[in-house]
């Protein structure tokens, strides 16, 4: 029989420590709203045991209380005690101690998702999203932490949603981390399943780059939303090729880790924004960042700022505290004109506090989830079908409406509202308003276009500006409007001041580009111009996502719900040998509705990475060209032709035969439309 003296013996690296002290809490920082306890006394035991098996025996009379108190009051089992006291932040890469480069890097990605300035909710390990947590809790965050710094060049540490798995013995040219973060088996992959076995401790919502290890703060989807912007102007107002938003009105909702970026991205494309928010202390935080410029919570003081600046032609953001629905209604009332339309609350978890209802405030929609969430649960779709009516008058108004990738046209649907369907019956085949990624993004993303990003290592904002100039000496303005949006892009960085928390930098290219520039990093530490650099990318990219509400909602071969692109670029950048590689469950659209990867790589300035960076950007950028062109998509299908005359390694892209679209009709009504007999 297993006695806890010999688990203790058995294992190097663990949490055989004394008992911490449980740390303050420091005012005004966000906290997680309660989730809900809904398990069984059964489950509820298994749960507890669980978060227990972290901890020495000697320990658990003590914390047996306090875990089942985190349990039943906040739907989680956090660990407060084991969190460190004071903040964390991402430190010089030589401050962390470790036995190989690789080790001391991720912990300090880690420490940037917590950060104050960053997270959006620290004290549950909530980088954004709502929910998307670097790890289920802080035993898991101490554990991670003593098994980077234990890790070595031949060895890989797996991750299933936040625990440490262990150790494995590999080579120098594995991945360094596996992370997996949600999957859940099919019969039990929805939301209601997964949050019984997050409750238990057993999985994880790691949103993106959350639990990938890579966010760098809101600036990681300001270049998205700029070029989704931009675009949108371009297509719908007129905007000319080379021209910017000015005078232009976007209004829109949502200041958190992501939503944030809204406001920052309009004023860079030249607009004046007007974003809603009802939480106030993103909107302080915002404020404070300098991404917004004024804010009010009074209509008349919003739109005679908004007036005057379009008016002028000047840029301005403003926040609005309230909630949007209100906004809209009073948009609707005074009949006040808006040219680009959208939203970007947390609605793939619009029933867990990512979209607070109309008529109650942010603090009732705090107490409403812990009290009476079938009472939230109506309020909710109440004020969705609210929403999108006036999002319908508007659009009457010749109003430019798109989706943000939220899944807000889902949480519509989910709320009764079935005429939103494209097909007026389900989701299958989109909503009667695109989302962003039909009508703006899918087809820049059919080219390789895609949210690559680096952090100096560092700390030194001195590397980020060099690495800025390198960057934009690989750009060809010249090549596509594209690359011309990406050099203005890169070149106003450092003015746009956009770094929150570590030097960090977010830069739209496609294979060519980025296989460019993470060269040009690697031989720049190679010559000690600057130190050691991590490259990723978003999970949002074009091979690193599979989601019909997004990231796929532009593929029309009925593949748009297959999930087979997301994983192989997974395997792939694992077999290539990224220094970590990540597939998650849901990302931006909830569980169930997407699988999505990620990866890193640490530039150490080796020609052992210089090799990695020819073979895996590539194959992570063209595997998602390649199933894009198989779909038919013209810019995917340009790329790959290209590609398969080009490059040089003798890779070969299947290219689709084009069928005749009148002969394939004239059959299919020739079929259908025969007598029965």
């Amino acid at each position: 029989m297993t006695i806890n003296s010999d688990v203790s013996n058995a294992m190097n690296i663990g949490l055989d420590i004394g008992l911490p002290e449980m740390p303050d809490f420091v005012e005004h920082i966000r906290r997680a709203p309660d989730r809900g306890f809904r398990l069984t006394p059964a489950q509820a035991a298994v749960s507890l045991q669980n978060a227990l098996r972290y901890v020495p025996e000697r320990h658990h009379r003590r914390l047996m209380p306090e875990f089942m108190a985190e349990l039943t009051q906040r739907g989680r089992i956090y660990g407060y005690r084991f969190r460190p006291p004071g903040e964390i932040k991402a430190q010089p890469i030589d401050h962390y101690e470790g036995n190989c480069l690789a080790g001391k890097a991720f912990q300090l990605m880690i420490d940037n998702n917590l950060d104050f300035d960053v997270a959006l909710y620290p004290y549950e390990l909530v980088t954004y999203g709502e929910t998307g947590t670097v790890c289920q809790n802080w035993m898991q965050y101490r554990l991670i932490k003593r098994y980077l710094q234990a890790l070595g060049e031949h060895q890989t540490l797996v991750i299933q949603s936040g625990h440490p798995l262990g150790l494995f013995k590999s080579g120098p040219d594995d991945p360094r981390v596996i992370i997996t973060n949600g999957l859940m088996v099919g019969l039990y992959d929805n939301p209601d399943d997964w949050e019984i076995a997050a409750q238990m401790g057993v999985s994880a919502y790691g949103q993106m780059t959350a639990g990938g290890w890579m966010y760098i703060g809101p600036q990681g989807i300001v270049h998205g939303t700029y070029n989704t912007l931009i675009n949108a102007g371009r297509k719908m107002c007129d905007v000319p090729a080379k021209g910017n938003l000015a005078g232009l009105l976007f209004v829109t909702s949502g200041l958190g880790g992501m939503s944030g970026a809204q406001p920052k991205a309009a004023r860079i494309a030249g607009a004046v924004s007007i974003t809603a928010e009802v939480d106030i202390s993103r909107v302080r935080t915002r404020h404070e960042q300098g991404w917004v410029d004024q804010v009010s919570d009074d209509f008349e003081e919003v739109f005679r700022a908004a007036r005057q600046a379009v008016k002028a032609k000047q840029p301005l953001s403003i926040a609005y505290h309230g909630n949007v629905v209100d906004l809209l209604a009073y948009i609707v009332d005074n009949d006040i004109h808006v040219d680009l339309l959208s939203d970007q609350t947390s609605c793939h978890v619009a029933y867990d506090g990512g979209y607070c209802p109309q008529g109650i405030s942010f603090e009732e929609r705090t107490r409403l989830l812990a009290t009476d969430r079938n009472r939230f649960r109506t309020l909710v779709d109440q004020s969705l079908r609210r929403h999108f009516d006036l999002i319908q008058t508007l659009a009457k108004r010749n109003v430019y409406f798109f989706d943000y990738g939220n899944a807000f046209l889902k949480a519509v649907f989910d709320a009764g509202v079935t005429q939103v369907a494209r097909n007026g019956v389900d989701a299958k085949d989109g909503f009667i308003f695109p989302s962003y990624f039909e009508d703006i993004m899918g087809p820049i993303f059919d080219y390789g276009y895609g949210p690559f990003r680096w952090v100096c290592l560092s700390g030194n904002p001195d590397d980020l500006a060099r690495t800025d100039r390198a960057a934009m000496e690989c750009i060809d303005p010249d090549r596509r409007p594209e690359d011309h949006d990406n050099y203005i892009w890169i070149r106003d960085a450092h003015i746009n001041k956009l770094v929150v928390g570590s030097q960090a930098r977010i830069l739209y290219q496609d294979a060519a580009g980025r296989e460019a520039i993470a060269l040009k990093f690697n031989e720049m530490v190679r010559s000690r111009e600057v130190g050691p650099i991590m490259i990723g990318r978003d999970h949002h990219d074009p091979g690193g996502t599979d989601s019909p509400f997004r990231e796929t909602a532009n593929i029309k071969d009925g593949s748009n719900v297959c999930a087979d692109m997301a994983t192989h670029g997974f395997a792939g950048n694992a077999a290539r040998g990224m220094s970590l590689v990540a597939l998650h469950n849901g990302g931006g659209t909830g569980i169930g509705k997407a699988v999505n990867g990620g990866f890193g790589l640490v530039l150490d300035g080796s020609p052992e990475v210089d090799r990695i960076i020819r073979s895996a950007i590539r194959w992570d950028v063209m595997g998602g060209v390649a199933r894009r062109n198989w779909a038919r998509n013209p810019n995917a299908m340009e790329v790959a032709m290209a590609y398969n005359r080009e490059n040089p390694d003798g890779d070969q892209i299947t290219i689709p035969y084009l069928a005749d679209e009148t002969e394939v009709n004239k059959q299919i009504q020739d079929h259908f439309n025969k007598p029965k007999r």
